[in-house]
């Protein structure tokens, strides 16, 4: 991971994987992440076995949030998460079903975006456990564009429901 800042604009992207050998697939996810063209990765936050959301007769998930700087736009970005996804193998399921692997693009600097292949910031991430812990873990101050509120406060308000545990410290 390289941490020299290009002062680009940072994004927030989770990742998650609960099918196969999790963190195999989260450590290539992340590599592949960091060699990617105009990416640079600047954090990465621990690891959390956490409880599947939506649909629940499935395996826990590993998950965690990575921040990148990036000279890409949000949606070539998205481009290259869906790339990295398909070639760790994700396989198309059920909506909320397993995953080889997940990247999803949280934050984007501080862009609205509302068009049917990309919303951003994430429509549920304000409400997701498993996503803002990790955030908070790496950037508690970052500011929700929509909510305006950070990251911390959106976790300290957010109720207990599902079970998010810490897993291992960072993998990269």
């Amino acid at each position: 991971m390289n941490t020299l800042s290009l002062n680009l604009p940072t994004a927030y992207i989770s990742f998650g994987s609960n099918v196969g050998d999790r963190l195999v697939h989260i450590n290539q996810a992340l590599q592949y992440l960091s060699e990617a063209d105009g990416i640079l990765v600047t954090k990465v936050s621990s690891l959390y076995e956490t409880e599947p959301v939506g649909y629940e007769e499935q395996d826990w998930f590993l998950n965690g949030v990575v921040a990148v700087e990036t000279g890409l736009s949000p949606r070539q970005l998205l481009k290259v998460l869906q790339q990295i996804e398909k070639r760790i193998g994700r396989q198309q399921r059920k909506r909320w079903g397993p995953r080889e692997m997940d990247l999803d693009l949280l934050i984007f600097d501080q862009r609205c975006i509302n068009t049917p292949d990309l919303i951003v910031p994430h429509p549920e991430m304000h409400q997701r456990r498993f996503v803002l812990i990790p955030f908070a873990e790496i950037a508690p101050d970052t500011i929700h564009p929509i909510l305006r509120q950070n990251i911390r406060t959106l976790l300290d308000d957010l109720p207990t429901e599902k079970d998010v545990q810490f897993f291992a410290p960072p993998p990269f």
